[in-house]
This record gives structure tokens, sequence and C-alpha cells, in this order.
């Protein structure tokens, strides 16, 4: 159901905004240096990597890989078992990886997936030796420095057997550009009884088009989470990623919180397909729109018996022109299969806003109260001082929507 609260606007409408012409961003941009300490960095660019979740300082992280356009200006594991490096290098290091390049993603997928295949800008390999347990998290860092360039990397993750892997993944641009083009192929394989936590934030400018191409494949006892972050102002975004269950008792879990400001488009979801009994997934989403569009899809597919999913999407409305469009889709193709939805849409509730205004709060200050208890992190079991980042980060839109 498409809930607006003033009027609904057309698919063909939401279409046309969602279109891009690649041929329009530029695709030459000068090469940079090599840094040897990412305080190098300048002031703004450590900032905006900041709001994404990418600390320069690399406090409590085990690696960094940061690309700045074109160029890998910094790539290097700090925790024994971590390999980090660019998909280029990690190529010519490693013959086997032409098996896992192009394995799920398909390089026809759309014009975008091409344009990646055809003209490629690196992109991050990051690699758990098996049984390698690592403290904190590896970072990577995907930034737009140019104004209207395109951005094309492609981005493998293997947790090996029985490894434990957090990823943070930032994506931002300098506070001087204003237009670009990012397209991130990113293939994860989730091996026997592995665990990988990965963490993506985008921090682009409002004029940025954003199109991630995603697929994740969970072997046998393995444990794929996760958590997607969209506060900031964008053009458009549209990504669907999605997860294999292959093996027995593998695991899923896909959490998002989307907030769409008045000229954002964002058409995001998620999609498991569980094919080995005993597998479980969930996909939460939390939506909030302050002017902007959201399409917020999920899919779940049950192919094998004793499979259990959850798909769940709650939208709020701040504006009148605000639209949320909440796609559920269930199919189950065997017996005994358990899949389950939950939607809801709607507008902060009136006597919620009296209660805490007889509280002593202001009318804005109230709705932001409840804004932010509804974009609740908790749940993504975030890294202590990743959740303070992202806490600040929800903080700075509520200012900005009220």
């Amino acid at each position: 159901m498409v809930y607006n609260m003033r009027r609904q606007k057309t698919k063909k409408e939401i279409s046309e905004a969602q279109k891009i012409d690649i041929a329009s961003y530029g695709v030459r941009t000068k090469s940079r240096s090599y840094l040897e300490n990412l305080q190098n960095l300048s002031l703004d660019q450590r900032k905006n990597m900041l709001s994404a979740g990418v600390d320069p300082s690399q406090k409590a992280r085990s690696g960094s890989y940061i690309q700045m356009d074109h160029s890998v200006v910094y790539s290097k594991s700090l925790y024994s078992g971590l390999e980090v490096m660019s998909t280029t290098e990690a190529l010519k290091k490693h013959q086997w990886l032409d098996n896992y390049f192009w394995r799920l993603v398909s390089v026809d997928a759309d014009k975008f997936t091409r344009q990646a295949q055809i003209q490629p800008h690196h992109g991050y390999f990051l690699r758990a030796l098996p049984g390698v347990k690592a403290v904190y998290p590896l970072q990577a860092c995907l930034f737009i420095n140019d104004n209207n360039i395109i951005q094309n990397v492609h981005n493998v993750i293997i947790a090996e057997e029985g490894s434990d892997l957090q990823v943070i993944t930032g994506c931002a641009t300098a506070s001087d550009v204003k237009r670009g083009l990012h397209i991130g192929i990113s293939e994860f394989y989730i091996k026997k009884g592995a665990r990988l936590t990965f963490t993506m934030v985008h921090n682009w400018a409002e004029d940025v088009s954003v199109r991630p191409r995603t697929v994740a494949l969970v072997e046998e006892g393995g444990t794929f989470l996760s958590n997607y972050i969209c506060l900031k102002p964008v053009r458009n975004l549209q990504m669907y990623p999605k997860a294999e269950l292959v093996g027995r008792n593998a695991l899923a879990r896909y959490n998002s919180i989307l907030f769409a400001h008045p000229g954002t488009h964002l058409d995001v979801g998620s999609g498991v397909i569980l094919k080995a009994e005993g597998s479980r997934a969930e996909v939460i989403t939390r939506a909030v729109s302050a002017g902007g569009d959201i399409i917020a899809r999920g899919r779940l597919k049950g192919e094998a018996e004793g499979i259990k999913a959850h798909l769940e999407c709650l939208g709020l409305i701040l504006s009148d022109e605000g639209l949320i469009h909440a796609i559920p889709e269930l199919e189950g193709t065997v017996r005994g299969v358990d899949l389950s939805h939950e939607a809801a849409v709607g507008k902060i509730a009136k006597d919620e806003i009296e209660y805490l205004m007889a509280k002593g709060l202001s009318s804005g200050e109230a709705q932001a109260a409840i804004v932010r208890g509804f974009l609740d992190t908790s749940i993504m079991g975030l890294p202590a001082t990743l959740q303070k980042e992202i806490d600040s980060a929800i903080s700075a839109c509520e200012k900005k929507a009220f």
C-alpha cells in the first residue's frame, strides 16, 4: 500500500526521479598519493569520514581501507589473520580469487553492473582467515573528492570457516562536492560456522546518485548481519541486497534505518532466499520521511522445510509531502516453511506529542524525541564507539527536520 499524507505520487513520477544518465558524469580524475598516516587527510575529509563511521585515528579498529575517487590512498591490516587490500591487488596476489569475482553478482544484471565491469576503479578486499576472531572491526571508506565524477568499485569480503569478522563501511563526499555517481558491486562469502557483521553508513552530498549491487552467500552454521544507515540527504539511492542461505542452520539479518529529506528518493530493500533446512532470516526496516520518497522492499523465499523468517517495516511520515511505499513479499515453495511479515506507516500521534509537552518539552523537541526513539539503532548491536557516532548523526538529522 502507498501512504502519502497529501497526494499519491504515481509510479511514473518516482521512476523518473530515479533515472540516471551515466554519460553525464566524468570518468577522469587526478591520481591521489598514497598516505602513510591517515592524519594527513584534510580536516574536511576526516570530519566527513567520521560522520560515516570511519575513524581516521583507527582507534578500536583492526585495519583500514580508504579509497578517494579512483585512487587507493590507504590500505593496512592491524590484526594478524586479517587481509586488507584493493581488489585489484588481491586478484594479483590470490589466483583463486577469480572464482569469487562476479560469481554472486551478474555482470549483465543492469547497466550499472556492466559499467562497473567495463571501467573498474578498484574496491576493497577484506578477508578473515580460518578461525580468526578479531576484537575490533575493520573499516573501509569509499570517498568522492572531485565533483561530478563516477566511481565504480567492486568489493569482496570473505569470512573463512569459523572466523568472526566485523566491517564498518562509510561512504562519503567532500563538503564542496555537489554531484556524483557511485556504483558499488559487493560480494560476501560467509563460510561454515563463520560470522560477518557488516555495517554501512552513507554520508553523501545532496545531488549524488548511488547504485549498490550486493549479494551474500552463507554456508552451514554461518551468520550474516547487515546494518544499513542512511540519514543524510542524497539525490537518489536504489539498492536491493540479497542473501542466499545455502547451508543448514544459516542465519541472515538485515536492519535498515532510513531518513528521507525533501528531494531525496530512496528505493531500498533486502531479499533472502532460504535454501537449507533450519535456516533463519529477519529483515527489519525503520523509515522516516521528512518530505522525501521511500520505497521499502522486502522479500523472503523459503525453499526448504523447517525454515523460519520474518519481515518488518515501520514507517513514520513527518511532512505532507512525504511518501512511504512498503512492499513486502513472502514466497514458500515447500511444506513446513514459516514466513511472516508486518508493515505499518503513519504520523506521530497527537497524544504522544501532548504528553511530552506536558513534561516541559516544546513541540519540536517532543517530535525529535519520538523520532529518536523510533530510529533506535540498539537492535543492530553496533560497537559502542560507532553507536555513539550514529546517535550523533541521528541528532543532527532531527535538528534539520524540526
